[in-house]
């Protein structure tokens, strides 16, 4: 299966949402019109009928019905979006290289801290030059209503925008910040919601939920009465360490904590929230589910569950105006999928969801990220070791993967392509995308191709991507790379020089596959192209031998297992840094990979 996605969208109006007729059935999902949805990593939305598309690496559309507006940004081509933001007609991008860039309609720029805002509505992507000019590298961002926020060098926290209800956290006698102010240090992750005037965020030590902001229906979590929280208090009966993520709106929020409890506090007659209470309280009707993934707009919470069933609820008025017979919606409801989703649910997939102010998004991601890698790697050219195409109108590829795919030789492909009868670019482009993320994009095209070269059309569920690269890794004729993994001296009283070789043990590898994989491996391949041309990187992570095998073998499997000699413990130990150290797309996939280790192994 190539790797595509779909993506749905229920709501208030809009360009692509359902039919204003149909807007109150929540949730009763339409197919939407965007335009090459398997590139989707996020979407967030700002209110009404807008909402920012990201598509990997750092690309993202604006759709604006109310202006009948598509609009397309993209970062300078030296960065790569991390993630983003929104609320209130502006939004927040930032970049792996820790900057911040916004993006607002022009009477909302004071959200950001932004003086020079040009008066043209989202004309342009904007850098926020603050944190550079104070040497601050920014970790993360969150946006609540009409004030955005930043965790920098790690554990710093910093707020900006309107502190009219205490949302910034910084006391009562300041109503707006313009440029970001320093809040507390020792933060470890920060939450908002979408329109909410509150905020809430965990600290390290101690180890603590807190909030502050708007209090008027409980939806602190406090459990006390208090109307307005300026300066950040803790939510008691919480660890910080246990929470998996809140979201908070006008009047209420939402908390899912890591063993994947749902928790919600507000009042019932506001929201429809199926609680009516000032403190966080277990949501009865999701009790036996493991919630994984959290969405709130400003009526309505979806929640994603382990198996991939997904629950909502929504504000009381709502499903009255339409007389529901079966279903109480105010209270959580399993909703019934597309028949898309229920299609491509399996071991690739999975849901993603997200809330606007009015409008709900559904649509499917793949944990594995294969595909997605690879597609990466063909859009950036970048370290292909050979062409393939007729003279002056080459293309650049990586001779591992095209032979690993057709079980051809570079030469071989060359001659029967582009000998006497050649094709042309665009057939050989569209061989490409089947060759490196399974894509057919042109049937005609593609079977004439597979008839050049004497392949069987069409391909069989045996010759997919998935498979060929797992093949791959039994390969070592063709593996083109090393890393070199220092081995520590025995004898450590011999004070002898020794050739540097004999204290490094060589883990071979095919290097295009580190380069889709990997973005430390990416980084240090332009670090040592730069100073020269090798077939061998040094590992600088201290971990154990064992540990990078196993990663390395991830890389082309997507699985991990371990061998009869290899300690559960130390893998599971050294490799639980992974995602983040050596930059991985698949978080998911690895992580659950992991878990299964720990649990067969009992490991704690």
């Amino acid at each position: 299966m190539s790797n595509s996605s779909s993506l749905f969208v229920n709501g208030k109006g809009g360009f692509c949402f359902v039919t204003q007729e149909n807007k109150d059935k929540f949730p009763n999902w339409t197919k939407s019109r965007i335009k090459k949805t398997q590139t989707i990593k996020k979407i967030v939305s700002s209110g009404g009928s807008r909402f920012l598309v990201w598509k990997k690496p750092n690309k993202l559309e604006f759709y604006h019905e109310e202006y009948k507006k598509k609009k397309k940004y993209q970062l300078p081509k030296n960065e790569t979006i991390k993630d983003i933001a929104s609320s209130c007609l502006t939004y927040l991008i930032l970049s792996e290289s820790g900057k911040v860039w916004s993006l607002a309609d022009s009477n909302h720029y004071k959200v950001v801290p932004l003086l020079d805002a040009d008066q043209s509505t989202f004309e342009k992507i904007r850098p926020v030059t603050f944190f550079e000019e104070k040497k601050l590298f920014v970790n993360s961002v969150a946006m609540s209503k009409f004030s955005g926020y930043y965790l920098c060098n790690g554990d710093q926290l910093y707020a900006s925008g309107s502190n009219s209800h205490g949302n910034l956290g910084i006391g009562k006698n300041r109503e707006e910040e313009a440029m970001p102010v320093y809040v507390q240090d020792k933060v470890t992750k920060i939450f908002a919601g979408n329109l909410a005037s509150n905020f809430f965020f965990i600290t390290s030590q101690p180890d603590l939920l807190y909030a502050c902001g708007f209090n008027g229906d409980g939806e602190l979590g406090f459990g006390y009465s208090i109307f307005e929280q300026y300066t950040p208090a803790a939510v008691q009966n919480f660890k910080g360490s246990d929470i998996l993520t809140v979201s908070s709106s006008l009047f209420h929020s939402i908390l899912i904590t890591k063993n994947g409890q749902t928790f919600g506090c507000g009042k019932k007659i506001r929201n429809g929230l199926g609680v009516n209470k000032s403190i966080f309280t277990l949501i009865p009707q999701l009790k036996e589910k493991k919630a994984v993934q959290l969405a709130t707009g400003v009526n309505q919470t979806l929640v994603l569950t382990d198996q991939n069933e997904l629950y909502g609820w929504v504000k009381k008025e709502l499903y009255l105006k339409n007389k529901p017979k079966k279903k109480n919606l105010e209270i959580p409801t399993k909703i019934k999928l597309p028949g898309s989703f229920t299609t491509y649910l399996d071991s690739k997939n999975m849901i993603r969801i997200a809330c606007g102010s009015y409008s709900s998004f559904l649509y499917l991601d793949f944990k594995n990220t294969l595909y997605e890698d690879l597609r990466t790697l063909y859009e950036s050219k970048k370290f292909c070791d050979c062409e393939i195409g007729t003279m002056g109108n080459q293309i650049p590829v990586h001779k591992n993967l095209i032979e690993c795919r057709t079980k051809l030789t570079i030469d071989q492909i060359q001659n029967k392509l582009f000998g006497e009868k050649s094709i042309n670019k665009e057939q050989t482009l569209s061989f490409l995308k089947w060759i490196y993320y399974d894509e057919i994009s042109d049937l005609e095209k593609l079977e004439q191709t597979f008839n050049l070269l004497k392949l069987t059309y069409p391909p069989s569920v045996d010759n997919t991507l998935e498979k060929d690269i797992a093949q791959l890794y039994k390969d070592d004729d063709s593996k083109d790379f090393k890393i070199l993994v220092k081995i520590d001296d025995e004898d450590e009283d011999n004070e002898e020089d020794e050739d540097e070789e004999e204290n490094y043990e060589e883990i071979p590898v095919h290097k295009f596959i580190l380069l889709a994989r990997s973005g430390l491996f990416r980084a240090m391949f332009d670090y040592v192209n730069e100073k020269e041309n090798t077939n061998k990187i040094q590992d600088y992570t201290n971990k154990s031998i064992e540990s990078l095998k196993i990663l390395i073998k991830y890389f082309y499997t997507n699985s991990i297992e371990l061998a009869d000699n290899e300690e559960p413990e130390l893998i599971v130990d050294e490799l639980s840094d992974a995602v983040e150290y050596y930059q991985l797309n698949d978080q998911c996939n690895f992580e659950s990979e992991l878990l299964k280790i720990k649990k067969q192994f009992e490991l704690n």
